[in-house]
């Protein structure tokens, strides 16, 4: 078969419905992992869906969690992928705090049901995971490959479990697995309880007469935002590499949270102080200061580059929740 098959998960989310689109573009036949709800959560990728019985059907999706190893070792046999993209976690920062054990389980113990399953059922596929730039935690920046992970969160601490388990199939099993250190990135995708993403929408509420204020937390981080579809190209990039390897993925500038609430406000000619209220509920009780990726590495070795930078960013999903507001009306 000339066609590369991939096995995404967590094809539900941002990063898994931009990495599909590419996929499919590319000419992969992409299978998806979901997880089973009373409700459908595929608005991501219902674009992309046709009803399997179609012969021109080229995405399809399957029932699983990352809880069940089991059920990760039959999807691999009878898929036969090439190439896996672990994208699936709890990835929420602040709830890990709240659901601790949950987060390890999913995010940190997930990856390893899931390169076992690769390893007991002899795929011979090629693993990315998406590990972060929350790793590195309270290590100073800029923060490269070589950095000293410092993770200040049970999600950081679970995704550099992940990391070495990677780093362990790797050198143990001789798979072709890498890390992706992605730092932030976002997009009109993003979840909504993520802070970019409830500071556009909360612009958008605004602008529109539809909100008036708008509750967050710590202003002071910073952190190095990028756009989502320039990243999950970089994920690609990394499969199609001579030799597997750990990368760090990121612009290489810093903005506060601050510094994007106000770039967001002025995109509508609006004063963010007027409108922006403190709320110690959304404060982290370990907070990371300031992440500035170097991705000197992924260009030098993958040909890739971030060319939107946050200014830019915040632009688009502000003028994004901006039509998706006036649509909704």
């Amino acid at each position: 078969m000339s066609e590369k098959i991939a096995l995404v998960t967590g094809i539900t989310g941002q990063d898994g419905s931009y990495l599909a689109e590419q996929l499919l573009d590319k000419g992969y036949l992409v299978h998806g992992l979901i997880r089973r709800s009373s409700t459908f959560n595929t608005a991501r990728i219902e674009h992309l869906y046709r009803d399997p019985h179609d012969p021109e059907a080229r995405l399809f999706l399957h029932y699983g969690d990352l809880t069940d190893g089991t059920r990760l070792a039959s999807l691999l046999e009878r898929i036969g992928p090439q190439e896996i993209y672990h994208l699936g976690a709890q990835s929420h920062v602040r709830v890990s705090f709240d659901e601790p054990e949950f987060t390890g389980d999913v995010t940190g113990l997930g990856t390893t049901r899931l390169l076992e399953a690769i390893r007991m059922a002899e795929v011979p596929a090629r693993f990315y995971q998406a590990s972060s730039s929350e790793m590195f935690g309270a290590t100073p920046p800029p923060q490269d490959e070589q950095a000293k992970f410092y993770p200040r969160s049970p999600y950081a601490v679970a995704k550099v479990y992940a990391y070495w388990m990677v780093r362990n199939y790797r050198e143990a099993y001789g798979m072709f697995a890498c890390n992706g250190i992605l730092f932030n990135h976002e997009s009109p995708r993003r979840g909504e309880t993520f802070v970019t993403r409830k500071i556009t929408m909360a612009v958008a509420a605004i602008a529109t007469g539809r909100a008036h204020e708008l509750y967050l937390g710590n202003l002071d981080a910073k952190r190095d935002w990028g756009f989502a579809p320039e990243y999950t190209d970089a994920m690609w990039r990394m499969l199609q590499a001579d030799e597997p390897d750990d990368y760090v993925v990121a612009t290489g500038t810093s903005y506060s949270v601050g510094d994007f609430v106000r770039m967001a406000f002025e995109h509508v000619g609006l004063d963010w102080e007027k409108y922006v209220k403190f709320d110690p509920r959304y404060l982290r009780p370990t907070e990371v200061d300031d992440l500035i990726g170097d991705a000197s590495k992924a260009r030098e070795v993958l040909g890739w580059q971030a060319s939107v930078l946050p200014p830019e960013l915040v632009g688009i999903m502000v003028d994004a929740d901006i039509a998706a507001a006036g649509a909704s009306a």
